[in-house]
């Protein structure tokens, strides 16, 4: 272990761990009151959407200051440490809020081979209003005097905006100055290594017995089952179940796709069941909790078939993790997530999840590593739940007809305008309300599609895509001439945060 990240909550934590490790530096996140030991060289206090004077606020163990360790508090972590050293930390009158200007005020080590004025992304309500004895500014803000501060004495540094995010200019230097030319951290995080210690720690964790593993068509989960297969061969038995919310023509293309590679897949068709289950639900976490528990009674069902499995295997990912439900620090949940959240108690199963600290990013690294088709490496991200948070309101086959064709087309003309590998995701959503239109000089009074294009590295953040009038008109005139009860197509033109990527 080399550079810990103690999580207070913010929904950008594992950004900073992101980053670091994009840049080939190991970076662990643990919970805000972790007592961090071993081969330490450096900490990190994240964001929080706490501020530090709330009564139940998450603090620090206060051991971490006696490690003699360099710490970098950013935002929340800033107000940490000003109120440990018995600075002052205020509400603000101005609240900052995206971008800013800072101005650098003296030289430093985090701000090594960075201009003078720089960009940044800011998202506090709270500012430190004096200074605590032995600290001093290092950069300010037309808002904020303290924008950086620094003890040398202590090796302590802290920033109020947030330069794990892409809109803050030059934030990867200032990490990577943190961790490299502060902490003394060398260079030791890549996805070879990563693939070596997960095919040994799986074959010690599951030895002679079976693993199942759902496949959903995505890369996290095709790369896992190869991965398996890898460690364990035939010991790994993949399941891919058809849950009816599947895009176009996925149950035929899946099962080919794994032919190829040699790997044998158990095909469950369970559309019917999961149809009958989310018939009349609207609610978007009630559809969740529902596909979830589908699935494990699917599985449950199959197991029985099959006798005495120990292990299930899931390819879920950090984004996941930190989204569903905070296991490592007081972050706030934004939605559920079917492969999250732990497995019935009477399901005796055993968890794999080897990628449960890795973002999509790294996934994709280690699908080359593996040596996979770049169709399985390029493919955008589908959510476990399928197209049924990508319907608003109730799920019907009437609906999941319209969206397929819609959504269908709509990659089709992305991958021809070639886009398809310049952006994160571009899909469909279909809105639970209708609209008149005129037809063939006939009224309508059909569907909306909305089309949703992002640009993103991560997931966790991410920008709509600006596309071509002409990629825009043809997707648009594809959808209303060629899918039956759509008269209109509205582009998705909100960012994440404050929205995000899926509509459910």
């Amino acid at each position: 272990m080399s550079l810990v990240i103690l999580d207070f909550g913010s929904q950008y934590t594992q950004l900073i761990a992101r980053r670091i490790r994009q840049m080939g530096y190991y970076a662990e996140i643990l919970p805000y009151n972790a007592k961090p030991s071993g081969n330490i060289k450096g900490i990190i206090l994240s964001g929080s959407p706490f501020s530090v004077y709330e009564k139940n606020a998450p603090k620090p163990d206060n051991s971490i200051y006696e490690l003699n360790v360099p710490i970098l508090g950013i935002c929340y972590g800033m107000q940490l440490v000003a109120e440990k050293f018995e600075g002052k930390v205020a509400w603000a009158q101005k609240r900052e809020y995206g971008y800013a200007k800072i101005y650098i005020d003296k030289q430093d080590d985090l701000f090594f081979n960075i201009k003078n004025e720089n960009i940044v992304w800011m998202s506090h309500a709270d500012r430190i209003d004096k200074l605590p004895e032995g600290f001093e500014t290092i950069s300010h803000t037309q808002n904020s005097p303290y924008a950086a501060i620094r003890n040398l004495d202590k090796k302590i540094w802290a920033i109020q905006f947030h330069p794990e995010v892409s809109h803050t200019q030059n934030g990867n230097i200032i990490l990577e100055n943190f961790v490299s030319r502060i902490c003394g951290i060398k260079k030791d995080w890549n996805m070879s290594d990563f693939l070596e210690k997960a095919i040994y720690d799986i074959k010690q964790e599951v030895k002679d017995n079976k693993v199942l593993c759902a496949i959903s068509g995505g890369v996290d989960s095709s790369v896992l089952v190869v991965l398996l297969n890898k460690a364990i061969g035939d010991n790994v038995i993949p399941v891919f179940i058809n849950n009816g919310l599947l895009r176009q023509n996925e149950e035929v293309s899946v099962q080919k796709a794994f032919e190829k590679l040699g790997i044998k897949i158990n095909y469950i068709d369970a559309s019917e069941l999961f149809l009958t289950r989310l018939k009349n639900v609207k609610d978007p976490e009630q559809k969740r909790k529902i596909i979830g528990h589908t699935f494990i009674d699917v599985f449950r069902d199959f197991v029985l078939k099959l006798g005495d499995i120990e292990y299930l295997a899931q390819g879920t990912l950090y984004p996941d993790v930190i989204e569903s439900v905070s296991v490592k620090g007081p972050s706030d949940v934004i939605k559920s997530h079917h492969n999250v959240g732990g497995l019935p108690k009477d399901l005796k199963f055993k968890l794999i999840e080897p990628f449960r600290f890795l973002f999509k990013d790294e996934v994709r690294q280690l699908a080359k590593q593996l040596n996979l088709d770049d169709s399985f490496v390029n493919r955008h991200p589908f959510p476990g739940p399928g197209l049924a948070i990508r319907i608003i309101g109730e799920v019907t086959k009437q609906k999941l007809e319209i969206l397929r064709q819609a959504d269908d087309i709509i990659v089709e003309e992305i991958k021809k305008s070639g886009f398809y590998d310049k952006v994160w995701q571009a899909f469909g959503v279909l809105l639970d309300l209708k609209s008149v239109g005129v037809m063939g000089d006939k009224r309508t009074y059909d569907y909306t599609i909305v089309l949703r294009v992002v640009e993103s590295l991560d997931g966790m953040t991410a920008n709509w895509t600006y596309l071509p009038y002409d990629v825009l008109n043809g997707i648009s005139t594809r959808i209303i001439n060629e899918v039956s009860h759509v008269n209109r197509v509205v582009l998705d033109i909100s960012n994440k945060p404050p929205a995000t990527i899926e509509w459910e």
